[in-house]
C-alpha cells in the first residue's frame, strides 16, 4: 500500500510540475507528461522502476481516449469531407508508411520494426492540431477543413492499426492470412453487434439512468459502457481500443453525448497523462545523446516529407495552393497514436524499449515545434509561395481618379468594406500581400495592388496624394502606425481610419495621426448595449445619441472592467493594464469628510460614486466623501492599490 501511494504521489507531483512549466512556455501538456516520465523513469532519476505495471494501468487511458474519440467522431462530418477523408487521407498514410518502411529497410532494420515505424510516423497529432485550430478560430477555414479531413482518416487508420497489431506480431505463423481474416471478421461482427445495442438498447438504458437524477449513477454508467465495450473486444481477442471506439461512435449520435464526454473527461485526462508518462519512461537520454544527430535528421526529414506529400495530394484534389501548403505544414509532425502503437508493440515484445525510445524521441521533436509551426504557418506559407508565384501586373491608379478610398489589407473586413463602398458608388483600391487573394480578387475585377502598405512607393501607386480616406483593416498596431506616418508624409490632408482588437493602442494610433480608431471588442460591447436597449423599448434616438457620445469620448465609458482571477499585468501593447475597482468606505475610513480633491490621487480616475442606491458618474472633485460611499476607481493596478490605501487608511 505504501509503495502504491508513493508511486501515485511521485507520478502526480512530477506531472503537475511539468505541466505548469510547459503551460508557461506555451508548449502542449502532452510533452510535459513525456518529460515527467523521462525524469521519473529508470533512465532518469530512477524514482519509478516498475514500468510494466504502469503500462498495464495506462492502457485504460487508451481505452478512454478511443471512447471519447468515438463520441466526437461525426459520420455526417465524415461524409461532408469525404473527398479529403477518403482521397488525401488514405494516400497520405499509405505513402508515408511505405516511404518510412523503405528507408528503414535500406538502413538494415527488420521488416517488422520498419512496418511499425512506418505506421506510427504516418500519423499526425490530432490532440495538438485540433486544439490549436480551435484556439485560433481556424477550424472552418479552408486549411482547417483540409487538416481535419486528413486527421479523421488518420484516426480511423489508427484504430485499424491497433486491431491488426496483435496479428502482425504472429508474423512467423503459417496461418497469418487466416488469422487476419478472422480478426477482420470478428471486428465486423462486433461493429454490427455494438451498432444494434447502441441504436436500440443504450439510449433507453441511459434514459432510465437519467430518470434517477443522480450524477453518480450517470458517471458510473458511462464508465461501465466504456469498460464493458473494451472487455468484450478483449474477450474476442481484439484490441480493447476498438470496442471503446465503436461504443463511443454509437453514443456520439445520441443526445447524451456531451454529458458523457464531460463526465469521462477527468478520467480520460488522468489516465492519458499516466499513459504518456509511461511512454516517456521508454526514452533513454544516453541513447539520445549518442544518436541525437540521427534523431534530429530523421525528425526534419519526416516533417519535410509529410508537408510536401500532403501539399501535393491536396493540390491534386483541387484545393487552393495556400491552404494545401498550410495544411501540410501543420500536419507534418508525429502523433499521440504513434505513441499508442509503439507502447502496444513493446508490450507484445515486437520492439525493444531502446528502439521504442528512438521512435518516441523523433515524434516528440516534431510535436515540440508544432505550436510554433501553427502560429507562423500563415507567414511561412506566404514566404514560400512568394518564391515561385509572381504577382499579376498591376497598373498604378489612374490620375483621373480622385477622392477615392485606400484599403490597407483585403481580408474579410476589407472585402466587406469594399462591397459597401461599391454599393454607394465610391471608388476604392486595396493593398494586400496575399498572392492567392490578390489573384482571385483581380480575376473578379477588383482593383487590388500587391505590396506592403507602409512602403512609400506602394501608397503612391494607390494614389494616396489624391485619396480622401485611408482605412487600415487589419489588427497590427505597429504596422498601422508606420502606414499612418507614411500616408501623412505623402498627404497631410488624408483622413485615416484604423481597426484594432482592443483599446490598448488607441492613444498611440491617435497621436500618430489616425482620425478614428475602431476597437473591435469595445464596438461589439457597444452594439450589444444598443440592441439590448432597443429590445427594452428605449427610443432609437436616445440609443443613437448614446452611441455618438460614447464614440466622441473615445469609448471612455467602456474602458476598464472588474478583473477576474486571471488578471493580466499589461495589455497587448505592454502598457500597465487599467482596471475598475470598487472601494466601500467603512466607518473607520480616513477619507470620510474629505473631498475627492483632498485625497490627491495619482494616475487614478474616480469613474463613479454610489451613495444611497444612486450612482453619480464622474463626480465633482469638490464632493465630500461619506461613510457607506462606494468609490469606483479606474487606473493601473499599482495606482489603484495606492488610492485604496489613501481612501481607507489615510
Amino acid at each position: 500500500m505504501e509503495d502504491a501511494l508513493t508511486l501515485i504521489v511521485i507520478l502526480l507531483g512530477t506531472a503537475v510540475f511539468a505541466v505548469v512549466v510547459f503551460r508557461r512556455l506555451g508548449m502542449p501538456p502532452l510533452l510535459a507528461y513525456l518529460l515527467a516520465g523521462l525524469a521519473a523513469g529508470p533512465f532518469g532519476f530512477g524514482w519509478l522502476t516498475n514500468v510494466e505495471g504502469i503500462q498495464h494501468l495506462a492502457e485504460f487511458g487508451i481505452v478512454f481516449l478511443l471512447f471519447t474519440l468515438g463520441l466526437e467522431f461525426s459520420i455526417p462530418r465524415l461524409l461532408t469531407l469525404r473527398k479529403i477523408v477518403f482521397g488525401a487521407g488514405p494516400l497520405q498514410v499509405i505513402l508515408t508508411a511505405i516511404a518510412v518502411y523503405a528507408v528503414m529497410r535500406l538502413l538494415g532494420f527488420s521488416p517488422l520494426m520498419s512496418l511499425i515505424t512506418g505506421c506510427a510516423l504516418s500519423l499526425s497529432s490530432t490532440a495538438i492540431v485540433i486544439r490549436e485550430l480551435i484556439l485560433r478560430g481556424a477550424v472552418n477555414t479552408s486549411y482547417g477543413r483540409s487538416s481535419t479531413g486528413i486527421l479523421l482518416f488518420q484516426d480511423l487508420a489508427a484504430v485499424l492499426m491497433l486491431v491488426m497489431l496483435p496479428v502482425i506480431s504472429l508474423n512467423g505463423s503459417d496461418h497469418l492470412w487466416t488469422l487476419t481474416g478472422e480478426t477482420l471478421g470478428k471486428a465486423l461482427l462486433l461493429f454490427i453487434g455494438i451498432y444494434v445495442v447502441g441504436r436500440w438498447v443504450l439510449p433507453r438504458l441511459l434514459e432510465e439512468t437519467g430518470r434517477a437524477r443522480s450524477d453518480e449513477v450517470f458517471v458510473m454508467t458511462a464508465l461501465l459502457l466504456a469498460l464493458l465495450a473494451a472487455w468484450v473486444t478483449h474477450w474476442l481477442g481484439l484490441s480493447m481500443a476498438l470496442g471503446a471506439f465503436l461504443a463511443g461512435m454509437m453514443l456520439g449520435e445520441s443526445h447524451f453525448r456531451h454529458q458523457i464526454e464531460a463526465d469521462l473527461r477527468p478520467f480520460r485526462d488522468l489516465l492519458l497523462g499516466l499513459f504518456f508518462i509511461s511512454v516517456g519512461m521508454l526514452v533513454d537520454p544516453d541513447l539520445f545523446a549518442e544518436q541525437w544527430h540521427w534523431i534530429l535528421l530523421a525528425a526534419i526529414t519526416l516533417m519535410l516529407f509529410k508537408a510536401v506529400l500532403i501539399f501535393g495530394l491536396l493540390r491534386l484534389l483541387g484545393e487552393r495552393t495556400d491552404s494545401s501548403l498550410r495544411s501540410g505544414l501543420i500536419l507534418s509532425q508525429g502523433g499521440e497514436f504513434g505513441f499508442v502503437l509503439v507502447a502496444l508493440a513493446v508490450s507484445h515484445q515486437m520492439l525493444t524499449p531502446g528502439k521504442a525510445g528512438l521512435l518516441v524521441s523523433i515524434a516528440v521533436l516534431t510535436m515540440a515545434v508544432t505550436p510554433a509551426m501553427m502560429e507562423h504557418s500563415g507567414r511561412l506559407t506566404r514566404r514560400l509561395l512568394r518564391q515561385w508565384q509572381t504577382p499579376p501586373d498591376d497598373a498604378p491608379l489612374s490620375d483621373e481618379i480622385t477622392g477615392h478610398v485606400i484599403l490597407c489589407g483585403y481580408g474579410r473586413v476589407g472585402q466587406n468594406l469594399m462591397r459597401y463602398l461599391n454599393r454607394f458608388h465610391r471608388h476604392a483600391v486595396a493593398v494586400d500581400q496575399d498572392l492567392v487573394r490578390l489573384q482571385e480578387a483581380s480575376a473578379a475585377g477588383e482593383h487590388i495592388l500587391f505590396g506592403n502598405a507602409s512602403h512609400k512607393d506602394i501608397l503612391e501607386r494607390a494614389g494616396v496624394g489624391r485619396a480622401r480616406l485611408l482605412v487600415v483593416t487589419f489588427d497590427d498596431a505597429p504596422l498601422a502606425e508606420r502606414i499612418i506616418h507614411t500616408a501623412r508624409d505623402l498627404n497631410p490632408e488624408i483622413r485615416i481610419l484604423v481597426r484594432t482588437r482592443d483599446d490598448s493602442h488607441l492613444d498611440m494610433l491617435t497621436q500618430a495621426g489616425a482620425e478614428e480608431v475602431v476597437p473591435e471588442v469595445l464596438e461589439a460591447s457597444l452594439m450589444l448595449v444598443a440592441h439590448a436597449l432597443m429590445m427594452l423599448d428605449v427610443p432609437f434616438e436616445r440609443v443613437l445619441a448614446m452611441l455618438r457620445k460614447t464614440r466622441r469620448e473615445r469609448y471612455r465609458m467602456l474602458q476598464g472592467y472588474y478583473h477576474g482571477d486571471s488578471f493580466p499585468t499589461s495589455d497587448s501593447a505592454g502598457n500597465p493594464y487599467r482596471l475598475l475597482h470598487a472601494v466601500t468606505l467603512t466607518d473607520k475610513a480616513r477619507s470620510i469628510g474629505k473631498t475627492i480633491d483632498d485625497c490627491h490621487f495619482r494616475d487614478v480616475e474616480i469613474r463613479a460614486l454610489k451613495r444611497d442606491g444612486q450612482t453619480l458618474d464622474n463626480p465633482s472633485t469638490e464632493l465630500e466623501l461619506q461613510q457607506g460611499d462606494t468609490v469606483i476607481l479606474y487606473g493601473p493596478l499599482e495606482a489603484v492599490e495606492a488610492a485604496e490605501v489613501k481612501l481607507l487608511g489615510g
